[in-house]
């Protein structure tokens, strides 16, 4: 049965509100993602604008802002509470370059990012890489097709956290180009790409990553409920053929909302649960738990996310449990 077994910590964020919490809120959200069968966490990013997870020395001599000292070691913290609660841990690196990926037409801009992303990995193993929870690699780009440099952008970063770490897994995190991701993405026009499109794309970059790449998370929201399972079972296929892992990204805030971002109404969240299943999918993380799905949440109705996905699927814990 379809289950949610990882969640993005989105701490570094640049789109939906920060909580303010120190250890002591950070623990009890671990209890919870713990408690509804939680196993891995996936730290979405180490830096962004002026603000960084580490005090990282990379960040600071290619970032064009001026960088504000942390106040906590973030990544120590995380690995601390994943150590605690016997979770894998997945760093997230560095998305330098401002504005998304789709729109990035110049193949030396995937390739800076590279360079720069190749720094951060060797710094990251060298500070934390012997810890415990640290699992594996998040690769942060967020891509959805085959635009000119994603496959080397990957490709460079993989072999690399791969060959320092001793093998340690990789993780990316694509979003289907659909109609609701600003029309879709083509070099040659703006436009939701149908099923069959995403799949020659796709086929393209798995091929090309073998070796390189291990689970690959499709972010779930940028396309119709209805056509979700079709989408989700050719990238299944594909990445079943090229030895490639596939969770889902369950998007766990409302993209249909004139309000950006709030928590998903539950039927949605599991009519997408109920898609991944139908496309023999097994395992979803999700962005993101502690704002959208946790007993925590500064949003009242992701209380009422955590109870309706533990009464679903058995599970006792409730939302009063870690008030």
């Amino acid at each position: 049965m379809m289950r949610l077994t990882g969640t993005f910590l989105d701490e570094i964020s640049f789109d939906i509100p920060h909580h303010n919490w120190g250890m002591k809120e950070w623990d009890r959200d671990f209890q919870a993602m713990k408690a509804m069968g939680i196993k891995r966490v996936i730290m979405i990013r180490c830096a962004h604008k002026n603000f960084m997870t580490y005090d990282s020395k990379v960040v600071r001599r290619h970032s064009p802002y001026i960088m504000h000292t942390p106040a906590i070691d973030l990544v120590d913290m995380f690995l601390t509470l994943a150590e605690k609660y016997d979770m894998e841990y997945y760093f997230g690196t560095w998305h330098y370059y401002p504005d998304s990926c789709r729109n990035w037409r110049d193949p030396e801009i995937f390739k800076k990012e590279g360079d720069i992303n190749l720094e951060i990995i060797s710094e990251v193993q060298e500070r934390y890489g012997h810890r415990k929870a640290f699992h594996g690699w998040y690769l942060t780009h967020e891509v959805c097709n085959n635009n000119p440099g994603t496959i080397e952008l990957f490709i460079r970063q993989g072999e690399h956290a791969k060959k320092i770490s001793g093998g340690k897994p990789t993780l990316i995190s694509p979003y289907f180009a659909g109609v609701k991701a600003n029309g879709g993405a083509k070099l040659n026009g703006w436009r939701a790409l149908t099923v069959e499109e995403h799949t020659a794309d796709w086929e393209q970059i798995f091929r090309q990553l073998q070796g390189y790449l291990d689970y690959v998370a499709f972010q779930d929201g940028h396309v119709r409920y209805q056509e979700l399972a079709a989408y989700h079972k050719a990238t299944r296929l594909l990445a079943d053929k090229y030895g490639v892992t596939t969770w889902t990204n369950i998007e766990s805030f409302d993209r249909d909302m004139p309000i950006t971002f709030l928590p998903i109404k539950w039927e949605k969240f599991l009519w997408k649960l109920e898609s991944a299943e139908a496309a023999g999918i097994q395992d979803g993380i999700t962005f993101e738990f502690s704002h959208f799905m946790s007993p925590n949440s500064m949003y009242k109705s992701a209380h009422g996310l955590y109870d309706r996905y533990c009464e679903h699927f058995g599970i006792p814990a409730r939302s009063k449990d870690f008030h």
